[in-house]
């Protein structure tokens, strides 16, 4: 008999896996792809010696998450962060640049600098309690009130219509939409810019950092420690039943409502399955991966420097393709979320190449080939660059679903960002990991604190895994 079955090797199954495995435990993750990672695998997507993220590229997370922070995960791999943590390309050769220095970013937005540090220095200044107390979601009060507070009030100055309000001038209030753009939806809306300002503030603390070697950095770290302490990891194996796994006294699931339901086989409580099936899934995404002769030749040098380049012009414009793709259509001219880590990595393409990580968002389900209105709009700021581009290879959104079915109708995030399912990931519960059934936990994206590769809901769901099956306390993370 194994103590712990884990149903998927993404970030949060790992995390979950890790967690249990320390606390002395058996361990057998079960994963039906050929390798570990889920949303942080890197393979050679177009050409050998070309490595590319599948699917997530950049990580804030990763210094700040509290799971990756008692883990070590910086003494584990290799982080490269950039000075320059995001920008966003403006039309006249402009751009809008976010700095780890929040004195520097501001400086140069000129008007609006005043406006920009005083929406982000209350945030910067308490960026470690804002981080915990949005990571460690369950009903209590907050640790720290005033810096939830600082917090709110600034999702409302700018999850409102009034977001406008502050800002003179069109670079700020463009940079700003371009990070609160990371989550399909409407904007302005309060989930929008709560996920925005996070992210915004671990761009002027901890930085927004690439793994050497890709995302999958991240996953191997995971596993190399969960075999270290006993635990066991099984690809290719796909679970279809949970009957399959009643040899375990505990299962936790890193997978989609849907996912849960198709394992239950009908022995979920009429209510919870209900509630499980009004689950709503977001608008997806479509992935472009290009192979270049050399670095985007961007108009301005400065987004040479970022990690990250949000292609979506001003803030009326990324509104405008987030309005489109809300109402079901394809947008001509998208909101392009950009990364080239092989400026920051030279292990991920022979001497003379670089790879470009982009995505832009669909309609849930699409199966457009989104790759020449992705090269468009790069263009647009970066003249010349079709002429860098060596091969590209398209993920449409129907392709993310066919690769992880977490990823409903090409979702990502494994649910959609709105007010009411922040609340409800996926039931209304101050315990949103525990299910009906004895034992059995889920951890996906789809449970708080959401998406990311974070780690947090694995973290969380092993944590109530331990108190309630095996009345054992959460174990000590750190490297040994």
């Amino acid at each position: 008999m194994t103590d712990v079955t884990v149903v998927g090797a993404g970030p949060n199954g790992l995390a979950a896996a890790v967690t249990m495995a320390r606390a002395g435990l058996s361990v057998r993750v079960l994963e039906a792809a050929p390798t570990a990672g889920g949303g942080s695998r890197t393979s050679e997507l177009i050409r050998p010696g070309h490595r590319h993220d599948v699917c997530s590229a950049v990580h804030p997370m990763a210094l700040a998450a509290p799971f990756f922070r008692d883990f070590g995960l910086s003494e584990r791999i290799r982080l490269e962060v950039p000075d320059v943590s995001y920008a966003q390309p403006l039309d006249g050769g402009r751009a809008a640049v976010a700095y780890r220095s929040l004195d520097r970013t501001a400086r140069e937005l000129g008007a609006d600098g005043k406006a920009w540090s005083a929406l982000m220095r209350p945030l910067v200044q308490h960026s470690e309690a804002i981080t915990r107390t949005l990571m460690d979601p369950l009903l209590k009060i907050p640790r720290e009130p005033l810096a939830a507070l600082r917090f709110g009030l600034a999702a409302l100055d700018q999850g409102t219509g009034a977001w406008n309000r502050r800002f003179s001038e069109d670079a700020a209030p463009a940079l700003l939409t371009g990070v609160m753009a990371h989550p399909v939806g409407r904007l302005p809306s309060l989930p929008s810019a709560g996920g925005g300002l996070l992210l915004a503030l671990l761009a002027h603390t901890v930085g927004w950092p690439v793994p050497v070697g890709g995302s999958q950095a991240i996953a191997d770290a995971l596993v190399e420690d969960l075999r270290a302490h006993g635990g066991e990891l099984e690809t290719g194996h796909r679970v279809d039943s949970l009957r399959e796994l009643s040899g375990s006294r505990a299962v936790i699931l890193d997978t989609a409502p849907a996912g849960l339901l198709r394992l239950a086989e009908g022995r979920l409580p009429a209510r919870y399955e209900r509630a499980l099936r009004q689950f709503r899934y977001g608008n997806a995404a479509c992935k472009v991966d290009f192979i270049l002769s050399g670095p985007v030749p961007w108009a301005n040098p400065a987004l040479a420097e970022a990690g990250t380049v949000h292609v979506g012009g001003t803030r009326a414009e990324t509104a405008a393709s987030e309005a489109a793709v809300a109402s079901g259509r394809h947008p001509e001219q998208p909101y392009v979320l950009l990364s080239q880590p092989s400026t920051f990595d030279p292990t991920r393409a022979p001497a003379g190449r670089h790879i470009l990580w982009t995505y832009c968002h669909v309609p849930a389900g699409s199966d457009q080939d989104m790759a020449a209105a992705v090269t468009a709009r790069i263009e647009r700021f970066a003249p010349g660059f079709r002429d860098v581009v060596v091969e590209t290879r398209t993920t449409t959104a129907r392709g993310l679903a066919a690769y992880n079915e977490n990823y409903v109708g090409g979702d990502f995030g494994a649910g959609a960002v709105t007010l009411g399912q922040m609340l409800r990931r996926p039931v209304l519960s101050p315990v949103p990991w525990n299910t009906p059934l004895e034992g059995v936990f889920l951890c996906s994206a789809s449970t708080p604190p959401g998406p990311g590769v974070h780690g947090m809901g694995g973290y969380h769901a092993a944590g109530q895994a331990l108190r309630r099956v095996f009345g054992l306390p959460t174990p000590s993370l750190a490297p040994e």
